[in-house]
């Protein structure tokens, strides 16, 4: 009964304490985190508790992806720029009427020739409002935007998680230092780093992956180094480049001018397809221990 009362009363401070200042769970966190940051082996103890508490699968990634969510900022999780959908207003009706009706996103970044021109964000759901119109223009789907979002590049994604609840928005225009746009970042993908994905797809439907049958995979050279190892439970190299071109032309130290080959650890990749100066596509085999 005693340590019944110990708990009871340590949950009511906490509540307290939470009513008084939101924001001090989060900002305790954080102090925790940087500190075990810092302490590599004090961190890996920690992981390693967390993993042998008898706790359920969720709340074992929870606290789990808390630690890394800490470590990270906007750009490691970003959808890069060449990988972005969007409304070209320099495109015609027709082409933009098809991305409309396809796009399996709700949300669309609206521009002028480039993400650099960014005229606004289009929730898809209000294209349905001009869309039936007769004598539907662009000038419908401007009056539909809200205006962008930016912000830089090197935000920390718990920043940027108050940032999108204080703002009441789900998507961002990643900018660099010279303000050019590298990509965008959405509250779904801040989460999916601490749940896991949202969507009920398997891995063998992923956009970015395609399995084979020898248990090699195709895999698109824009796709996240976190977003594969997600998917598919693997441990790529994540420290340096953030996405799979980039970790390619790292290890290579050159632009392939046809497909190769390379072992990165326990993985072989080869790359299989070039797309100027970029790997559109490589074949990825994690060997078995």
């Amino acid at each position: 009964m005693s340590m019944l009362i110990v708990l009871l009363t340590a949950l009511a401070l906490l509540l307290w304490l939470l009513k008084r200042n939101p924001r001090w769970l989060s900002h305790l966190a954080s102090r925790i985190a940087g500190r075990l940051n810092r302490r590599p082996a004090i961190r890996l103890w920690v992981v390693r508790l967390i993993g042998q508490l008898l706790l359920p699968d969720l709340h074992r990634r929870l606290l789990l992806g808390l630690l890394e969510l800490d470590r990270c900022t906007v750009n490691d999780i970003m959808i890069p720029r060449q990988a972005v959908s969007g409304i070209d207003l320099d495109d015609d009706l027709d082409t933009i009427l098809q991305t409309l009706r396809t796009t399996q996103h709700t949300r669309l970044p609206v521009y002028r020739g480039d993400l650099n021109h960014t005229a606004g964000i289009l929730h898809v759901r209000n294209a349905t409002r001009f869309l039936g119109r007769s004598g539907f223009n662009k000038a419908d789907i401007l009056q539909y935007c809200r205006a962008p979002y930016f912000l830089p590049e090197r935000t920390p994604l718990p920043a940027q998680l108050l940032e999108f609840q204080k703002l009441k928005r789900r998507l961002g225009l990643v900018v660099d230092e010279y303000g050019d746009v590298q990509g965008i970042i959405t509250l779904e993908s801040i989460l999916e780093e601490l749940v896991g994905e949202f969507t009920t797809r398997a891995a063998d439907k992923h956009p970015d992956i395609t399995p084979q049958k020898d248990g090699s995979c195709l895999i698109d050279g824009t796709a996240s180094l976190r977003t594969i190892n997600r998917t598919l439970g693997w441990n790529l190299p994540t420290e340096g480049p953030r996405t799979l071109n980039g970790l390619l032309l790292e290890q290579l130290e050159t632009i392939p001018e046809a497909p190769v080959g390379l072992r990165i650890s326990d993985y072989q990749l080869e790359v299989l397809q070039l797309r100027g100066h970029l790997i559109k596509s490589a074949r990825v085999l994690k060997f078995r221990p």
